[in-house]
């Protein structure tokens, strides 16, 4: 692993001369004059990402990659959905069970706001040494998974078409705010596609626009509107999903830009999101040939996601799959497969494994066998904890209260900022 902090202290001597780079002399010693020895090594403090990677066994490590659904209402209490996925398991019992790093939200998951609230604090007292990642897709308009609870704010498109960047970023820190209130600490937002297919079934009026220099301005905006409501934010879908007629839930698409259209089109957005410090980058389940002629979706693209996103780009925040249970992903892998292929090309988080106990057992399983090194591993697990220290949540648990989520949400101040696109 990495260390996270570097030392002081380099190649100079203390004793130096100022101007010459050499070193003066030694004093003399006589028999009768013991020459001082050096005070020991005082050895660096872990950080607190360090200590944590550092108390994990294997299995909790591999737990830490995954993020799957959770079903029912409540931590401590069997939905018919959790019978048949886990057996008689609560959502409580697969946090620790699997040594979960996350869970994402549904609509199905979502009563009232006090009840959101007992939800998430109570997952998160099950996850007992380090907190959870607690997610969802509240990109507004279309994709909005807090809808019966939250203001309603317009999505991306009806947002680009004023031309504002500031008011991206001030319905992303409204939305982070009321999410941050719910136990809610990671957003799949802000869209970064440039929509430029017209016929495209799964984007749509989800980008802010077909303008890639437009779209990049309202994604380094929301991007920071998020990060002031101490809110994790998510730009997708990498490579770029603007320019598909197919829906990668049901689906695989195949764009057919060329390298030269990439950097012109589909590039800008994620770039200004980068720059901006965005937490994370989503993969898409597309293939895009002219970037790799394997065949493989981005998902499991090594030369997309380490090659161009890593190395290229030069992000080095966390790679999370788009969902692993769609379409567009599973048309050549098995489940268990598919997970293993998603770490090698170089993701982090594993979202919304189709089978969450045979991909768990098949990451642990490559592991163990040297087809994913124990480094490769400790690099995704050491981003998803530095995303968590990033946004205060490996110090302690955090806590949400339903007092000040009734106050926040839907508050008068929102409502006023939603009102401005009716």
């Amino acid at each position: 692993m990495t260390a996270l902090t570097a030392c002081g202290g380099g190649g100079g001597s203390a004793g130096a001369e100022p101007t010459g780079g050499r070193a003066a002399p030694p004093a003399p010693t006589t028999a009768n004059t013991p020459r001082q020895s050096a005070p020991p090594a005082t050895p660096a403090a872990e950080s607190p990402v360090e200590r944590a990677l550092s108390e994990m066994t294997v299995e909790e490590k591999v737990g830490q990659l995954f993020m799957p659904i959770v079903y029912g209402t409540a931590a401590d209490s069997v939905s018919g959905e959790n019978q048949a996925r886990f057996g008689a398991q609560t959502p409580a019992k697969v946090i620790q069970k699997y040594h979960l790093g996350g869970v994402i939200l549904f609509p199905y998951n979502v009563k009232s706001v006090g009840q959101v609230v007992s939800f998430t604090n109570g997952m998160q007292r099950a996850s007992k040494d380090v907190p959870l990642l607690v997610a969802t897709d509240q990109e507004n308009g279309m994709v909005s998974r807090f809808s019966s609870v939250m203001t309603a704010f317009p999505g991306a498109g009806q947002i680009g078409a004023k031309g504002q960047p500031e008011l991206a970023g001030q319905v992303a820190r409204a939305t982070g705010r009321e999410l941050h209130a719910l136990g809610v600490n990671l957003d799949f937002a802000p869209v970064a596609d440039v929509n430029v297919n017209p016929r495209n079934p799964v984007i749509g009026q989800r980008a802010y626009g077909d303008q890639p220099k437009k779209v990049a301005a309202m994604v380094a905006a929301a991007v920071k509107g998020f990060h002031e409501a101490g809110m994790a934010s998510t730009a997708k879908h990498f490579p770029g999903h603007g320019d598909t007629n197919v829906d990668s839930h049901t689906g695989l698409p195949v764009i057919n830009h060329t390298r030269a259209e990439w950097e012109r089109i589909d590039a800008p957005p994620f770039k200004a999101a980068i720059d901006a410090g965005v937490d994370a980058v989503m993969s898409a389940h597309i293939v895009f040939p002219k970037l790799d002629p394997s065949g493989d979706p981005a998902t499991l693209s090594k030369p997309i996601l380490t090659g161009l996103l890593r190395k290229e780009l030069g992000f080095k925040g966390v790679i999370s799959t788009d969902a692993l249970n769609m379409a567009g992903v599973r048309k050549k892998y098995d489940d268990g497969e598919i997970a293993v292929r998603a770490l090698l090309a170089g993701a982090d988080l594993l979202l919304m494994p189709n089978d969450l106990p045979k991909q768990y057992r098949a990451v642990v399983a490559a592991v163990k066998s040297g087809r994913i090194s124990e480094e490769r591993l400790d690099q995704s697990v050491t981003r998803l904890l530095t995303l968590k220290h990033n946004r205060g949540l490996l110090a302690e648990a955090p806590r949400a209260s339903a007092q000040e989520a009734a106050r926040v949400l839907r508050s008068a101040e929102h409502r006023r900022l939603a009102g401005r696109f009716r």
